[in-house]
């Protein structure tokens, strides 16, 4: 009891934050039943007829399923393997930095790809390929060759999704790689300097290593997300045009499309549970694969 009182002014602190995981990330759980759900507005939620697994049989036998779970599946593959060796890449290089203020600097513009916001992004990206007016077909053009239509060609869109996701999510890693970089203690740099040990070498054995707990961290918490989708890179950026569906296409905006053109909400919600429940399971396993092999690594 005494304990109790004694971390009293903590547990108000952590009220808040408390309350708004429970509002926001568990009681909308309950809402789960609609995906084995025939909702019928006039009757509610509750008092709708069953379904069954007739929402995920929509979900999995369409034409388009196998399409859709490849395209979701191997771009975040992509875009975990692309976005965790660029980051490293540049919080190394920042680090070698030692003037504070630069880094302080740096670090406000690594920060800037995260901060604007994916519409912003979609409209600049737009501004790139859009036309004969669009910088990239002006470079083209003065290079001698002609124009692309970016958005009706659906073969250079693996490339620009991977590009754009990058510069969007770039910032973000760099700052927490090179947030543990910082508090790497410095000693074992200036032993290694003192042994002769090349600044390839300090990286190699010394950063390197000391990195893992966070790059394990992050690799998992991106792994639980692999059945999710960025929906404004996906719909946004290829500004819905139907001739990149197939290059563009992910389980997230083909939900959102058969919500707004059916107003299946039942089926939508089949899809979040489904990827949750895979997005668990694949989070699970990849500890335990961690915690097999690197058990000080690992999340629990």
């Amino acid at each position: 009891m005494k304990k109790i009182k004694k971390y009293i002014p903590i547990y108000v602190m952590l009220l808040p934050g408390f309350l708004y995981l429970l509002v926001n990330n568990y009681l909308p759980m309950g809402g789960l039943v609609i995906a084995f759900k025939n909702v019928k507005w006039n009757l509610g939620i509750w008092k709708s007829p069953w379904a069954g697994l007739a929402n995920f049989e929509y979900l999995f036998k369409t034409p388009e399923a196998f399409n859709i779970t490849r395209n979701t599946i191997l771009y975040n593959f992509v875009f975990i393997i692309v976005n965790l060796v660029v980051a490293i890449v540049y919080a190394i290089l920042l680090s070698e930095i030692r003037n504070k203020l630069a880094v302080k600097c740096y670090q406000t513009v690594i920060m800037l790809p995260f901060m604007i916001s994916m519409v912003i992004v979609s409209y600049l990206a737009y501004a790139f390929l859009a036309g004969d007016t669009g910088l990239f077909n002006r470079v083209l053009k003065l290079l001698g060759f002609e124009a692309v239509s970016w958005y009706t060609e659906p073969k250079y869109w693996p490339i620009i999704l991977v590009a754009v996701n990058c510069w969007k999510a770039v910032g973000y890693g760099t700052v927490v790689y090179l947030s543990s970089i910082l508090g790497i203690d410095q000693e074992l740099y200036e032993a290694a300097a003192v042994d002769g040990i090349r600044e390839m070498q300090k990286i190699k054995y010394i950063t390197l290593p000391l990195l893992m707990p966070t790059i394990i961290t992050m690799m998992l918490l991106n792994i639980g997300r692999i059945f999710y989708s960025d929906f404004g890179l996906f719909y946004q950026v290829p500004m819905n045009s139907g001739a990149l569906i197939d290059a563009t296409s992910t389980i997230d905006t083909y939900v959102y499309r058969g919500l707004i053109t059916l107003g299946d909400v039942g089926m939508s919600s089949a899809a979040g549970f489904y990827q949750s429940v895979v997005g668990f399971v694949l989070v699970v396993l990849a500890n335990w694969i961690t915690n097999k092999y690197s058990a000080e690594n690992a999340l629990f």
